[in-house]
């Protein structure tokens, strides 16, 4: 079980502060709970909150807004993905713009990565595992 609660405090708050990119989003992908594919906004994994997750797929969306430009995020974003799949999440990145203009086509694209082969669940999806 996950024993850091700091982590899931904070996603409760941004689920709370969510920004239009992502609220437009989650409409979209509340939607696919009725085909099979459940995602969790604001979820925490280790350390780290994600945007949206399917446990099931092992799969992590995330958006990025134009802070992600910048070279300091971008590493911190290149060390936070690496830490996710090598807990075999996989990590797929829109941006917000991508969201809010074109939702539909951005779901599609969420839907054909989790009807592709996944991995087993190991560690626990709650990223019970080693640091």
């Amino acid at each position: 079980m996950y024993q850091d609660k700091a982590p899931r405090d904070f996603a409760r708050t941004l689920r709370n502060e969510s920004t239009p990119a992502e609220k437009r989003l989650w409409q979209f992908l509340r939607a696919q709970i009725l085909s099979g594919h459940k995602f969790r906004r604001q979820a925490a994994i280790g350390s780290y909150i994600v945007d949206f997750v399917c446990h099931q797929h092992r799969l992590i969306v995330e958006l990025d807004g134009g802070i992600h430009d910048l070279a300091e995020v971008a590493a911190r974003d290149v060390e936070r993905d690496l830490w996710l799949t090598g807990r075999g999440y996989r990590v797929m990145r829109f941006l917000n713009e991508q969201a809010v203009s074109d939702p539909s086509g951005v779901v599609q694209t969420i839907l054909a990565a989790a009807g592709a082969d996944t991995p087993t669940p190991n560690p626990s999806p709650q990223g019970g595992g080693a640091s």
